[in-house]
């Protein structure tokens, strides 16, 4: 490989959510395959299909036990509190003890 190039990935591309619904909207229409698709639009096809799949988790047609978006999000949520909480309990036992020491 000569000096100076680099067969690095692809720079990651963002779509919106609007956009994935457009085109999962295509695949099950019928239209055309994922692969069409993905040489027509220039998407990779894993990531046709896993709009798919998430489309149809959302739609309450996916495996027992799959997180739907919402659930997701909220569960991220949740734990981006849960460490906030975690934090402060242990600024809130050093405190404590700090002042404990202290106190004697």
């Amino acid at each position: 490989m000569p000096k100076g190039v680099h067969m690095g990935k692809r720079a990651r591309q963002k779509f919106t959510p609007e956009y994935k619904a457009e085109v999962v909207k295509m695949v099950k229409d019928g239209g055309k395959s994922i692969g069409e698709l993905s040489r027509d639009l220039g998407v990779a096809d894993s990531g046709i299909r896993a709009w798919v799949e998430r489309a149809k988790v959302d739609a309450g047609e996916g495996a027992p036990g799959v997180l739907t978006t919402g659930e997701r999000q909220e569960f991220a949520q949740l734990r981006r509190e849960n460490r906030q909480l975690r934090m402060e309990r242990e600024i809130l036992k050093k405190a404590t003890a700090f002042f404990a020491k202290e106190s004697r």
